[in-house]
């Protein structure tokens, strides 16, 4: 079987959401092909797959032989048409300021460097900030291979060797999966790892060396080469960027066959610049990170995996330094720009204060936000504002809560439909909803009832092809004809809301009967759960407010809830009749229009005067130059990503103190 769709994943199937799409191709029996361009990989490879340069918006098919070949292709297809595909758990930094899709540009020593900056050197900007510190130079001896010919009775057992190896890397890896202490998006990239330390095109081409008489360490290193070079050549910059991570992963293997640790980064000074050549994304994310000031690399790009986890952690970062990197392997201190991708060496007195310097403004900047964490923002009159988190798992709610967020206003439960291959069951749901309640109490969690349809299915469910899906059968027009589905959640809903302050709030609504039908159901589960001598607790019903429907019957509809959210996403989406993915109505989508604004206002004041909160979750929620004129409208409740809390929380109360 086959059938061929668009692959809307974002920035498609690079390495984290190639990882995800693999682990979910090998939940099925079936033989699974990925088709593009008339060339087929093996959906069950991270490596063929990424090699594969499969784009967001290119067409593939998906091929599937098996006795499970329908639910293969039906999963897999959902896959790759969900834009955030892989990317839902730890939601990937974006880019920094510079494109990082442009070319790196090659590190040279400056034409004319400022005053007091002759030693100046220039690479890739990867990581904004500013750093000052003593030089920690990390340059590990590089690996050779051992160029010995095997006699025909001895490549049996050096493939042994060879499997344990790999099998050694793959435990160390899983380790440091199972650590706490590894965040979210650590993680995500260690996980990738992993499977290139697994995959087939590493281990066959290395195994396939050594049945010709290379010894494992060479062939490893060859094998490594072959594939990095592989991606080298691909015509996309951060498929580029995954070379570093093969020889990178055949480095460790190479290390166990030699029975040789790497050289630690466990030593590195408080506030020191890391200088290396080439730093593995697994040495750097197992390295203590809270204590490197910066880093410098002659390897790597704005893509790459290390820029990556230094943006992440808030590390400095220049990479692509090239050659000109072993000028700093005797420096003493060393001062990086990473919004330019400048680095001195030994700084004189003017370059060290004048860093110094912006070092301290922006400590002060971060400092002067971290105070707003335990803040309890009011408006002039003492109104309190609450401003709560975006999220869609429990992993975030440690960011969340570190960010002060004040209970969470948008819990997105697709993303826990999208995480299995089969629909989560009741228990399942309440054990997570439960554990949110509990994570924020007595704060209040806003829970979206399932938000999916024709652009983002899930495994379980079937969809119709529908020439419009963002107008279709999605939201809660899916959840009240599928019972079977929603009558689960609801019942989860019910039994976690013992355990916190559960409010619940239904997505796409655009008629108050879809209002009235949910709360019978609601109803009827109270009523079941009550029979079956099960704890549960009542909870407020919302909706959210993301359809001009919605908006122009919001007076009604007010009489109806407890509380409106304001979806300014899909809301504005909707108003300005322009599709949000589409690049070439981009400028329409723009919630400062005029009438998106008036559209907000009228649901505010239908809320206000109706005596409900009114809340908004959508991006606007957190802009500073949005907030006063939100608040002024009636709102209540601002919910956001949960770095931009402490800044909504700041501006909340400059506005109340008349700044």
């Amino acid at each position: 079987m086959e059938r061929s769709t668009i692959v809307r994943v974002h920035e498609g199937l690079h390495a984290r959401p190639a990882t995800r799409f693999v682990k979910l191709a090998k939940g099925f029996e079936s033989d699974v092909e990925l088709v593009k361009d008339g060339k087929a990989v093996s959906a069950k490879s991270s490596v063929k797959l990424m090699l594969l340069a499969v784009k967001e918006n290119q067409e593939v098919t998906v091929r599937a032989n098996g006795a499970d070949a329908i639910e293969a292709i039906e999963a897999l297809i959902g896959y790759l048409e969900n834009p955030k595909a892989g990317l839902d758990d730890e939601a990937e930094p974006q880019n920094p300021a510079n494109d990082a899709g442009q070319e790196a540009a090659p590190a040279s020593v400056l034409q004319s460097p400022p005053a007091g900056e002759a030693n100046g050197l220039r690479g890739v900007a990867a990581s904004e900030g500013v750093a000052i510190g003593p030089a920690f130079a990390h340059f590990p001896p590089e690996i050779a291979g051992q160029g010995r010919l095997l006699q025909a009775d001895e490549i049996a057992g050096e493939i042994d060797r060879f499997r344990a190896a790999v099998a050694a890397v793959q435990a160390r890896m899983d380790r440091a999966l199972a650590q706490d202490s590894l965040s979210a998006g650590d993680r995500g990239i260690v996980a990738a790892l992993r499977d290139i330390a697994a995959d087939d095109s590493l281990t066959g081409e290395a195994e396939k060396a050594i049945k010709g008489g290379n010894d494992a360490v060479s062939a490893v290193i060859t094998a490594a080469s072959t594939i990095a070079a592989d991606f080298s050549a691909v015509d996309d910059h951060y498929l580029n960027a995954r070379a570093d991570d093969v020889h990178a992963v055949g480095r460790q293997i190479c290390l166990v066959l030699l029975g040789q640790d790497d050289v630690s980064l466990e030593n590195i000074p408080e506030g020191a610049i890391l200088i290396a050549d080439d730093i593995g994304a697994w040495d750097l994310a197992r390295a203590p990170l809270k204590r490197i000031g910066g880093v410098i690399c002659g390897h790597g790009g704005a893509t790459s995996h290390i820029a990556i986890i230094a943006r992440s952690h808030g590390i400095p970062a220049v990479l692509g330094l090239g050659d000109q990197v072993n000028a700093l392997r005797t420096a003493r201190d060393v001062a990086l720009d990473g919004n330019t991708g400048h680095v001195i060496i030994d700084p004189d007195a003017a370059t060290r204060a004048d860093y110094a310097g912006r070092v301290e403004a922006a400590a002060k900047e971060r400092a002067g936000l971290t105070a707003f964490k335990t803040v309890t923002p009011k408006r002039a009159d003492g109104k309190v504002i609450e401003v709560a988190a975006n999220i869609g798992s429990l992993e975030e709610i440690e960011a969340a809560q570190e960010a002060g967020a004040m209970g969470v206003g948008l819990f997105r439960t697709e993303l826990l439909f999208m995480r299995h291959m089969h629909l989560p069951s009741e228990d399942m749901q309440a054990e997570t909803y439960a554990a949110l309640a509990k994570a924020f109490a007595p704060y209040p969690v806003i829970v979206r009832t399932l938000d999916i349809g024709g652009d983002k299915p899930i495994a379980g469910i079937e969809f119709p092809d529908e020439e419009n899906p963002f107008l279709g059968w999605r939201g809660i027009r899916m959840c009240l004809d599928r019972p079977d589905i929603f009558k689960r959640q609801l019942r989860a809903l019910l039994r976690a809301a013992v355990h916190g302050n559960i409010k619940v709030m239904l997505p796409m609504v655009s008629d108050i009967s879809e209002v009235t039908r949910t709360r019978a159901l609601v109803d009827e589960c109270a009523a079941e759960l009550k029979a079956e001598g099960m704890p549960y607790a009542t909870f407020d019903l919302g909706v959210m407010i993301e359809t001009p429907a919605a908006v122009l019957i919001a007076p009604a509809l007010a009489k109806e809830v407890a509380f409106f959210s304001i979806g300014t996403n899909d809301l504005t989406q909707y108003i300005m009749a322009a599709d949000r993915l589409n690049p070439t109505v981009a400028k329409l989508n723009d919630v400062t229009n005029p009438a998106v604004m008036s559209a907000i206002e009228l649901t505010a004041k239908a809320g206000v005067a109706a005596g409900i909160m009114v809340g908004m979750c959508g991006e606007a929620a957190g802009r500073p130059d949005l907030i006063a004129r939100f608040i002024e409208m009636g709102l209540t409740e601002l919910s956001m990503s949960p770095a931009s809390i402490q800044r909504a929380k700041k501006t909340i109360m400059a506005m109340a103190a008349g700044d």
